[in-house]
């Protein structure tokens, strides 16, 4: 992972609970989240369908809003909650075993469950005009299989920070990483007027383009991968600093934060293109308009730290915007992969046969998406969880706020 952003520490959720909950209709549940359902293809053949397809999808999807990590952890929650689940599935031979859960995800084409589960987004998504969405890479470090050769899946995602939402993911080919992975995220999406903000790996201009060609606009780090470039513009900076800037047209935005046992100041510069004096190859950056200068200083206990980084943006020079999406693209680490990891236990999850390690990430994110919705129990996604799993009206509130949004 790149350092190119600095990452903000998640906090607590102090919150008051609501005492009353929306209740939701049986009818309700039926209808929404099982339409979203019936078009994926079964991968089985006719003989060995002992159980609907709808049904083994609905109870994975459950049983992971629920906090289930493994196959068995699906066949516990469908055994526990069978009463409940025969009002709207038809269970035309009970539960199905943690081994029926597991041959479906191994098969189900991926891209077929991705394709017709991101239907919710649409009703979900509001405007991503001004959105800041950060695309970011992360492992699966559990779902590597030495014997088979088979490396741990790699997955790069886009997040919507202002609307807690994955907006989409896709996966990182073998022999491959996330340069070839990003413009295919970003052709699954709808970004006009979106800030696009990405760390080094994808400050590419194939990657700038296509972001440009979506109509959005970008906020993207420099490194000594295109060390040419990087060393003009800290050449240009260390100049710059030296004289004060004297003479030269910028804004300026400075921010001093204390929390968790550390300090830390931010000094931010955003220099116009113009009054840059141009770019090593700037033609090949469509769209830029600004050079960014971030400073931090860092106290964390009794340690200093300084570091330099330098960014290239489609947007105007304005400090205090640029900084502020410069800021929350770790909102990706804090509130989407610091869950999948702490909440859902994603890099322990030794699920690795088939095509299920992709599958169940998927849910994985669906889940997330379904608890950052219901917003009447005002507590953590771990404690949505839990009572989710304990609290059938409430596992409802949590499909009716998802699927009828």
């Amino acid at each position: 992972m790149g350092k190119g952003f600095a990452p903000v520490l998640p906090t607590g959720n102090k919150a008051q609970l609501k005492p009353e909950l929306p209740l939701t209709s049986i009818n309700e549940i039926q209808a929404s989240l099982l339409t979203y359902l019936q078009d994926i293809p079964d991968p089985r053949v006719s003989r060995t369908q002992k159980h609907l397809l709808t049904d083994i999808l609905a109870i994975a999807i459950l049983a992971v809003i629920a906090g289930a990590e493994g196959w068995e952890d699906r066949e516990n929650y469908g055994l526990s909650k069978q009463s409940w689940l025969s009002e709207f599935l038809e269970l035309p031979n009970g539960i199905p075993s943690d081994d029926t859960f597991r041959r479906v995800f191994e098969r189900i084409n991926r891209e077929a469950l991705a394709k017709v589960l991101s239907q919710w987004l649409p009703h979900l998504i509001g405007s991503l005009s001004g959105e800041i969405v950060p695309i970011d890479g992360k492992s699966l470090r559990g779902s590597y299989d030495r014997n088979q050769g088979i490396k741990a899946l790699h997955l790069v995602t886009a997040w919507a920070g202002e609307q807690k939402l994955v907006l989409g993911q896709v996966k990182v080919e073998d022999k491959s990483n996330e340069i070839t992975a990003i413009p295919a995220l970003l052709e699954l999406l709808d970004l006009q007027g979106a800030i696009i903000t990405l760390d080094a790996m994808g400050t590419q201009t194939a990657i700038i383009n296509h972001i440009q060609a979506k109509k959005a606009d970008y906020v993207v780090a420099l490194k000594a991968n295109h060390p040419t470039l990087y060393t003009q513009v800290k050449n240009w900076f260390e100049q710059a600093q030296a004289h004060q800037f004297d003479g030269i047209q910028f804004s300026y935005d400075y921010h001093l934060e204390k929390g968790h046992h550390r300090l830390e100041k931010r000094w931010c510069w955003a220099v116009p293109l113009e009054a840059f004096g141009g770019l090593y190859q700037q033609a090949q950056w469509q769209g830029i308009q600004s050079i960014i200068i971030v400073k931090r200083v860092r106290h964390p206990g009794h340690k200093t730290t300084c570091e330099v980084q330098f960014y290239l943006s489609s947007l105007p020079a304005d400090a205090q915007k640029i900084g502020n999406a410069i800021r929350k693209h770790w909102g990706i680490e804090n509130q989407a992969h610091w869950i999948l990891d702490v909440t859902f236990n994603e890099d322990q999850c030794r699920i690795r046969s088939g095509h299920s390690p992709r599958n169940f990430a998927f849910l994985r994110r669906v889940a997330l998406n379904a608890l950052n919705q219901e917003s009447t129990y005002r507590r953590s996604l771990a404690q949505k969880s839990q009572r989710a799993a304990m609290d059938n009206n409430y596992m409802m509130a949590v499909l009716k706020a998802f699927c009828q949004a």
